[in-house]
């Protein structure tokens, strides 16, 4: 199969707190998108929840291109054969984080694996699709509600805004001003 052939689709995770409100999202260049929320968990949960829910949306072969290291590397460096070969635990022999998350990405990915791919990006400035996944993710665990669509979402690049310092779940949603 080439790569022509591949659907490219972003996916972010983010989370107020950790734990807290949380938000996913993913969306395919100039297609289809989707976000949702979660009122307590974590940045991590959201990460993989967004790579999971691409996965399950987009028919054929896909690319997920992800900002979060956890995701790309449990595929790249093969976690998860430890963890399936250890009975779902870590290398420090506890059980795996997130396995009810894990567990059906790598099911999937398993069932077909030259299907889905992995890729990461770095976040937060470098890649337009990556900004937009971010804000979607963000408005999501800010309004405890997700939206999908197609073509380019609704949610402006100045609604959701990121501290300078601190992590990047840190991020808050900005509302429109109200003229006095």
């Amino acid at each position: 199969m080439s790569d022509t052939e591949r659907t490219i689709v972003y996916t972010d995770g983010a989370c107020q707190g950790n734990p807290g409100p949380g938000g996913w999202a993913w969306a395919i260049p100039e297609g289809r998108y989707q976000s949702g929320a979660e009122r307590h968990t974590t940045n991590q949960r959201m990460e993989i929840r967004a790579a999971l829910e691409a996965v399950r949306a987009v028919a054929g072969p896909v690319e997920v291109v992800s900002d979060s290291t956890y995701v790309v590397n449990c595929f790249r460096d093969r976690w998860w054969e430890g963890w399936l070969a250890r009975g779902w635990t870590n290398s420090a022999k506890r059980p795996v984080a997130n396995r009810d998350l894990w567990e059906p990405l790598i099911l999937a990915y398993r069932a077909e694996p030259e299907r889905v791919r992995f890729r990461w990006v770095k976040g937060h400035g470098s890649d337009r699709m990556n900004d937009l996944v971010d804000r979607l993710a963000v408005a999501a665990a800010a309004h405890q509600a997700g939206e999908s669509g197609c073509g380019v979402p609704t949610l402006g690049p100045a609604d959701v805004v990121r501290p300078r310092s601190g992590p990047p779940g840190g991020a808050v949603f900005r509302r429109p001003r109200r003229s006095p």
